[in-house]
């Protein structure tokens, strides 16, 4: 039994431990932000030359950083609850004085003279910044691939994706490079890197994370190994800032306590999403054993129909393309020479659509977004595949290869970008092959904390081999 004037012990913490030991660890006094910050920079050191997560970082900032940490414990005097706790954030969350491209070569880069909302927040928590992590060009690729950055590979098998476009943020999780991993979605970029390395991934209801700038579908969200860490980052980051005038108003909201009782909640099952590419069998084998998991606990579960069409799935493919063309028009002759080669095609198409076919695929956005709405009020949650299939080859752009499939993939996924609902990927099994295949749980607007308590409820209760992967030691080989 421990006495009045002896702490309780603590476990042994390091880059690999979750938000709230390190944080227990830092106020007991029984580890240092700056031995964590070192145990990050050693793994950095041992996995960056096969992984490539970072586009930039900095080991002499990392340390300063984590030294001034250091000091504000021992004077007991923390500035917030992630004071120290190592983070990462995605290239496209600019920090002050640091270049960044969105990922290409063509692009020139953007070196701001303030943090980005999301980074601000995090340095008012006292958080550590490890460093900014890759991103594929202009993030329009569910993939590593990026022509500035060369290829971003899975900590768990380097010949496979670590998807995309929060590449790196996802790599780095994966890795054990601290708990918590900014990355942003427009259309699954959160949900999976996620999926694909085992780990588990928050999207937020449009306006819950404020963003600068806002754009229609994107949100700012965390990937981590464990729910109560995208947790602890939604507590910190969902504070208010002018800069994102689509911003909810800023709610206290509870995060910290993931209860749930599923008994009588009303959940659907959604298997065929009615457009893009078909289910793979063992992906949709594992969404639905999971959801019978959730109706054995009580749960109603019932199945959902699809709502979803190939044209409306192609009209935002083709929006994004207008979108992204403009983009590669404003590049001078030879920086459209260094744009990806996959990313020069795929925007092409782009130059020859009318004013008022653009206009008709933006109506189309908000049909999408109807039909979500509609479909998914009568439920208190949706459980999905997140993708069709689990992780591809490392060097293809999309999980096809180099063929134009447009977003063929992202059926799942892309609805709760524009209906604003949350959605969270977590692990639900494994391929006969041992890749990670993921559960999507969506719900309601607003009900961001539902949806991740539904998540800790299926953390808690899936079985063994659902479980995220082990954070591995070493880097893998680069080759099987």
């Amino acid at each position: 039994m421990t006495s009045a004037s002896q702490p309780a012990p603590h476990p042994a913490v390091d880059a690999t431990s979750s938000a709230a030991d390190l944080a227990a660890a830092f106020r007991a006094g029984a580890a240092t932000p700056l031995a964590v910050a070192e145990d990050a920079l050693a793994r950095i050191v041992r996995f960056e030359p096969v992984v490539n997560a970072f586009s930039d970082h900095d080991p002499d900032q990392v340390r300063a950083d984590a030294a001034a940490s250091a000091d504000r414990h021992r004077r007991g005097a923390p500035i917030g609850p992630l004071d120290g706790v190592p983070v990462t954030v995605k290239e496209n969350m600019l920090r002050a004085g640091v270049a960044a491209r969105s990922g290409s070569a063509a692009s020139a880069p953007v070196v701001p003279d303030a943090d980005s909302p999301i980074v601000a927040r995090l340095r008012e928590a006292g958080a550590v910044v490890l460093g900014s992590t890759t991103m594929p060009d202009w993030g329009m690729l569910s993939s590593g691939v990026s022509s500035l950055h060369g290829i971003t590979r899975s900590p768990l098998d380097a010949a496979l994706t670590v998807g995309g476009s929060s590449a790196g943020a996802g790599a780095a999780a994966a890795a054990g490079l601290g708990p918590i991993h900014m990355g942003s979605d427009i259309g699954g970029s959160i949900r999976f890197p996620a999926a694909w390395l085992g780990l588990v991934g928050l999207k937020p209801s449009a306006g819950r994370v404020p963003i600068d700038p806002p754009y229609l579908g994107r949100a700012g969200g965390p990937i981590g190994r464990r729910v109560a860490d995208l947790a602890a980052a939604m507590a910190v980051v969902t504070r208010p800032d002018v800069r994102d005038h689509t911003s909810l108003p800023y709610e206290r909201l509870d995060w910290a306590d993931p209860a749930v009782d599923v008994r009588g909640l009303r959940i659907a099952v959604h298997t065929e999403a009615g457009a893009g590419l078909p289910v793979d069998p063992e992906v949709a084998a594992t969404v639905r054993a999971a959801a019978e998991r959730f109706a054995s606990a009580g749960a109603d579960v019932v199945e959902l129909a699809p709502f979803l069409d190939d044209g409306l799935l192609g009209q935002v493919d083709r929006f994004w393309r207008v979108r992204f063309r403009r983009t590669y028009d404003d590049l001078t002759p030879e920086a459209r020479d260094r744009v990806l080669p996959y990313i020069a095609r795929w925007v092409a198409p782009g130059a020859g659509v009318s004013g008022t076919a653009a206009l008709a695929a933006y109506d189309d956005i908000g049909e999408l977004r109807h039909r979500t709405v509609l479909a998914t009020a009568p439920f208190d949650a949706v459980l999905s595949p997140v993708a069709p299939m689990a992780a591809f080859p490392a060097e293809r752009p999309m999980p096809w290869g180099e063929e134009d499939l447009g977003m063929a993939h992202i059926a799942f996924t892309l609805p709760y970008n524009m209906s604003g609902q949350p959605a969270v990927s977590i692990n639900a099994g494994t391929t006969s092959d041992g890749r990670a295949i993921a559960l999507q749980v969506a719900g309601p607007r607003f009900a961001d904390p539902g949806v991740l308590a539904l998540a800790a409820w299926w953390e808690r209760e899936r079985p063994a081999d659902a479980a995220a992967p082990p954070v591995p030691l070493m880097p893998p080989p680069t080759a099987r």
